[in-house]
């Protein structure tokens, strides 16, 4: 490789580790993406988990669903290596399902506790639940207790005020309108949960140019014509002395 494709290898790399480097402190957050985001609908959450710690597992996800707008239907999706326990708790005020039937009580926590290792430092784990029915509209907030073993816990329960991000944001979709074009998949936190996807797009990018750039510069060399020696025209004849 000429001196001239390892500077752009180089320079290339510099940049992309750069670009994953500014997307890892999204990544770093518990964050959910919703299935679907429409209003009065059912959806599937996933709430993604990554252990933060150098040195402790992650053993334990505590998660509190709203009352005010309860989620009347909860079922859990089994993760291999770790139990799962729903807290139902008595509304205020009791509500309606779609089939008109009096609800009196909903599921308002879900704790998913580690039964053996938990997830590893460098690792993250995804939780899901399908739910219904979402509130009409506004934020669904779902606050987020992560717990350590060694007995630590990150609380992630701050909601965002104005456009700053709090530092421990708390898991939420934002939902639209029934009826409303869109109500696709939605991740949590507008500003950032996006953040590793975007990050490592970018540097996909990069890196990707970088190697048509060394590819390109590789065929040239290999079209560019060898420097034939300079031919003696005198070569092969044989002089007669006069």
């Amino acid at each position: 490789m000429s001196h001239h494709a390892k500077t752009l290898v180089m320079t290339v790399s510099a940049a992309a580790a750069l670009l994953l480097g500014l997307a890892a402190p999204a990544s770093a957050h518990v964050t959910v993406t919703s299935s679907s985001t429409e209003g009065g609908g059912s959806a599937v959450l996933t709430f993604t988990v990554p252990d933060e710690s150098a040195t402790a597992h992650t053993v334990g996800l505590t998660v509190r669903l709203p009352t005010a707008t309860p989620l009347t239907s909860v079922l859990s999706a089994p993760v291999p290596g770790w139990t799962v326990d729903l807290t139902r708790t008595t509304l205020a005020t009791p509500s309606k399902d779609d089939d008109g039937n009096t609800i009196t009580s909903a599921v308002t926590q879900v704790t998913w506790t580690a039964t053996a290792g938990g997830l590893a430092p460098g690792q993250f784990g995804e939780f899901s639940l399908a739910v219904g029915p979402l509130p009409a509209t506004g934020t669904l907030y779902l606050p987020a207790v992560q717990r350590y073993s060694d007995g630590t816990q990150v609380n992630w329960v701050q909601q965002a005020q104005g456009s700053a991000e709090p530092e421990h944001p708390a898991p939420s979709v934002a939902i639209t309108p029934a009826g409303a074009a869109g109500g696709a998949k939605a991740a949590s936190e507008e500003g950032s949960g996006d953040g590793w996807g975007i990050g490592l797009g970018a540097a996909g990018i990069v890196l990707a140019l970088a190697a048509g750039a060394v590819g390109g510069a590789a065929l040239t060399r290999a079209r560019r014509p060898a420097v034939q020696p300079p031919v003696d025209s005198g070569a092969g004849l044989t002089r007669t002395p006069s």
